[in-house]
């Protein structure tokens, strides 16, 4: 990131001995890895390639190739936002879950209206066109938990994606 590196990301993931006995896969640490733009960081910790998932595919879910969303399945990752920071306006077929740990973002509809959520708060995300923004002089950290769904359809016709 532009000023400062975010904190590293503690992924722990668990699943099954040949016993069938609850046991820990593996315990890890990621640095995020900055976006094209500079101004923010992410960090995949998991992807499913289908919905439901199957709890008995042993791929590390951080090996898929994923984009924002994965088709017929879900992603979760760090966003790390520096001061300042903003995305560009976009929208995904998909059920987004934003869960806010640490600083302040401004979420931005296509009509100009806009939210601020802080540490705790949580925006459920269904397939609008938005934008963040960062609040204040630190750094804004958000978990987000994607998963495929169809697009809105307005007057019958689905609105499609707009890129990041």
């Amino acid at each position: 990131m532009k000023n400062s590196e975010p904190e590293k990301v503690r992924r722990v993931v668990t699943g099954h001995n040949e016993k069938g006995q609850a046991v820990f896969i593996s315990d890890q640490q990621f640095q995020p890895e900055n976006i094209p733009s500079g101004d923010a960081a992410f960090s995949l910790l998991w992807t499913s390639p289908v919905l439901p998932a199957d709890n008995n595919d042993d791929t590390d879910g951080r090996e898929r190739d994923a984009g924002l969303t994965l088709k017929h399945g879900s992603v979760i990752r760090i966003v790390d936002m520096l001061p300042g920071g903003e995305s560009p306006m976009h929208r995904t077929n998909s059920l987004d879950y934003g869960i806010v740990l640490s600083g302040s973002v401004e979420l931005e509809l296509d009509d100009n209206t806009t939210t601020v959520l802080n540490a705790g708060d949580i925006c459920v995300q269904r397939g609008t066109i938005h934008l963040w923004r960062t609040l204040g002089d630190e750094p804004c950290r958000i978990v987000f938990v994607l998963t495929e769904a169809l697009p809105y359809k307005h007057k019958g016709q689905p609105f499609p994606p707009v890129d990041v």
